[in-house]
């Protein structure tokens, strides 16, 4: 899927702009037991009540593709016969109607989530979406609808105690503390099932969510889709280091790191400008030319590209925004931590000095101590 299907589905997520029927959960608490069962239908809620539920829902569409989104390939024999992909087909076919199937994806959600010591609801919906055809021109055509995409869209929301606050008690005509017993959070993790592949439904693929990019839950992916879980943003920027670390052997430099930076902070911002749906990647062979034009040497280089291939795969496409910081550049050493804004990086340089290592930055005019002008 890319940015502009995704933004396509969210705009489904509001009162009569979609097919969802029902709403329906499980309330579990901290020692992995069902207090209660939701099966409301969505139109006899009150207005402001559905819409809450909605935008619960939406979150699972919501944040940068690669990062909070992250997409679920099955294999074809998972999708030929597996229980995993064929209990996701019975809740989609069967609109969630089917209580034995909800029941065992709720207990298997149960079973392998860890939430720690926190609550959780478990909500789930189905829509049929009457795709409309897209002109030349990029406009929808409603009326000219030839695909209805069926799917079904699960949150996990953590489910906090209320905090106490003065509030205004009328009988009383006091104040006192109050606070609402227990309150739903914004969704943890999530997924879409089937993925919305060029406007189509594509079984073989679900989109999953997770607020924290760093935590996707691992022990949630591999219960409901059983497939390799993907390396987190976090993971894919600590081998992108290693592999520069160990391919470069000492020789990666404050120089090639500012390089790096700088060129694929540029192609981020590009990206970003150029408004692409699609997501940017870039592959170790466009690192590597990064590399030759810092004056790395060809063996260099080569056990680089070998080291991405051994920790992503070979050929693997990676996101640029997984692999730097392109907001800041910061440099630690033992005793101190200089961050500057990543366009200005060119201006610090290392230097050995009588035997000794310095980073040096040009101080320029306007030097200040803790707001105090100095000379």
């Amino acid at each position: 899927m890319n940015q502009k299907e995704t933004r396509e589905l969210k705009r489904r997520f509001r009162l009569g702009k979609n097919a969802i029927s029902h709403i329906c959960g499980c309330y579990v608490n901290n020692r992995k037991e069902i207090v209660s069962y939701l099966n409301e239908p969505l139109d006899r809620m009150p207005e402001e009540e559905a819409e809450k539920y909605l935008n619960l829902l939406k979150k699972v569409l919501s944040g940068p593709l690669g990062r909070n989104l992250i997409d679920i390939v099955f294999s074809t024999q998972q999708v030929a016969d597996s229980d995993e992909h064929r209990r996701l087909m019975a809740l989609r076919d069967s609109r969630l109607k089917d209580g034995e199937v909800r029941q065992e994806f709720y207990q298997a959600v149960i079973d392998a989530l860890d939430m720690g010591d926190s609550n959780y609801l478990i909500l789930l919906a189905h829509d049929a979406y009457d795709v409309p055809h897209r002109g030349k021109d990029d406009e929808m055509q409603a009326d000219a609808s030839d695909e209805v995409f069926s799917y079904i869209v699960c949150c996990i929301c953590p489910v906090k105690d209320g905090k106490l606050e003065l509030g205004y008690c009328p009988g009383e005509n006091e104040f006192h503390n109050c606070a609402p017993s227990q309150i739903v959070s914004p969704p943890e993790l999530g997924f879409l099932f089937p993925a919305f592949d060029d406007r189509a439904a594509n079984i073989y693929n679900a989109l999953t969510y997770a607020r924290k990019p760093d935590e996707l839950h691992q022990e949630f992916l591999d219960a409901i889709f059983h497939t390799e879980p993907p390396m987190s943003p976090g993971e894919q920027r600590e081998a992108f280091q290693t592999a520069l670390r160990e391919g470069l052997e000492g020789a990666c430099g404050l120089e090639v790191v500012q390089a790096i930076h700088e060129r694929l902070t540029v192609k981020i911002e590009e990206h970003r400008e150029a408004k692409d749906p699609e997501p940017l990647a870039v592959t170790a062979k466009d690192v590597a030319t990064i590399l030759r034009d810092c004056g790395a040497e060809d063996a260099q280089v080569e056990a680089f590209c070998a080291k991405c291939g051994e920790l992503f795969g070979e050929g693997a496409a990676l996101n640029p925004v997984n692999l730097i910081d392109s907001k800041r550049f910061e440099v630690k050493a033992a005793d101190v931590t200089i961050a500057m804004p990543p366009e200005q990086s060119y201006l610090m340089e290392t230097r050995v000095i009588d035997g000794k290592r310095y980073l040096l930055i040009p101080a320029g005019e306007g030097l200040e101590v803790n707001g105090m002008p100095v000379d």
